[in-house]
């Protein structure tokens, strides 16, 4: 039987194969051996689909409890497409304008889809449910959300995180982990009564808040304002996309919350606690956080009606 004729296309892949692995110090041959062997991938393998669609473990037996879990996970894979747009602006040095352009557009386009999709909470589950089955979760809260904080360190410097109150006071702090105490979100997670630190924002920092700091440390020189301020301080294009970022994440994104908050909350006290006691008549409202991550990009007037549109269409709603 005659030999079959391998292919040159093949042959020229099989050296080049073996030029990478020997610069590694490694055989190709062990390599090939374990190609022959292994099994065809398959999409359900690939993805883990089967541990996918088995980390929904509600808490009760309340049928609605999954709808929420299960937006919640899709949130944070969002999250997750956001944040490694993020991470190749402000590690890639140089970024080209085209590439900046186009990851602006990518981070956009997620907080579209998140904003698009928050109806899965409004209008998605019954309310009676949800203060239910609410309860047998406290005391987590949608507030403990990481990477969402991480977006904002990736977006902006340290300082325009900073509580409102205490901004024009810390408007010269370099030291992040002073700037870390008066962070704007913390004030969302103190007692209504005494002011005091709930169980949701103790855990959270102890998890996650020296991973803030050094996020924040590392990311002073390089975040994507920092970047723009750099090379792109001119470039319009850029700057629409970045106003339409700041726009997204801190006002269409919060007030999404905001409505969710008020129609399976109400305004009434006693339901508070629902909430794993975060105080979020004061933290949700955009105008009261005014988190603006570029202000050099807006106006003066602009940033006074900071979020004031919706709280005039809450007042007015058939205006």
């Amino acid at each position: 039987m005659s030999e079959k004729k391998i292919d040159e296309k093949i042959l020229h892949q099989l050296t080049k194969l073996e030029e990478k692995y020997e610069v590694m110090g490694q055989d190709l041959s062990s390599y090939l051996d374990g190609l022959l062997y292994s099994d065809y991938l398959t999409y359900w393998d690939y993805i883990h689909l089967d541990t996918l669609l088995s980390l929904q473990s509600p808490r009760t037996a309340i049928p609605d409890e999954k709808i929420f879990i299960l937006y919640h996970q899709v949130t944070e894979l969002y999250f997750r497409l956001i944040l490694n747009e993020m991470e190749q602006i402000v590690f890639t040095d140089p970024i080209g304008e085209k590439t900046f352009i186009k990851r602006l557009k990518r981070i956009n386009r997620y907080l579209d889809h998140l904003i698009d999709s928050f109806d899965v909470m409004t209008d998605g589950m019954d309310q009676d449910q949800f203060l239910a089955f609410r309860m047998a979760l406290l005391p987590a809260s949608g507030f403990q959300s990481a990477q969402y904080r991480k977006l904002e360190i990736f977006s902006t410097d340290f300082k325009n995180l900073v509580n409102a109150e205490k901004r024009d006071e810390l408007a010269e702090e370099k030291d992040i982990s002073k700037l870390y105490e008066f962070l704007y979100w913390k004030a969302g997670a103190t007692e209504l009564a005494t002011g005091k630190k709930t169980l949701t924002l103790k855990q959270f920092e102890a998890k996650y808040g020296k991973e803030f700091i050094d996020l924040g440390t590392r990311l002073a020189s390089c975040n994507i304002l920092r970047k723009y301020k750099e090379h792109y301080h001119d470039n319009e294009d850029i700057i629409r996309e970045m106003k339409k970022l700041d726009q997204k994440a801190n006002v269409d994104w919060p007030l999404q919350h905001l409505k969710s908050a008020t129609r399976y909350l109400q305004r009434d006290p006693d339901v508070i606690k629902a909430s794993g006691g975060t105080n979020w008549q004061k933290y949700l409202p955009p105008r009261r956080q005014r988190i603006i991550f570029y202000p050099e990009l807006w106006t003066i007037e602009e940033m006074k009606e900071w979020g004031q549109k919706f709280k005039r269409a809450l007042e007015n709603p058939h205006a």
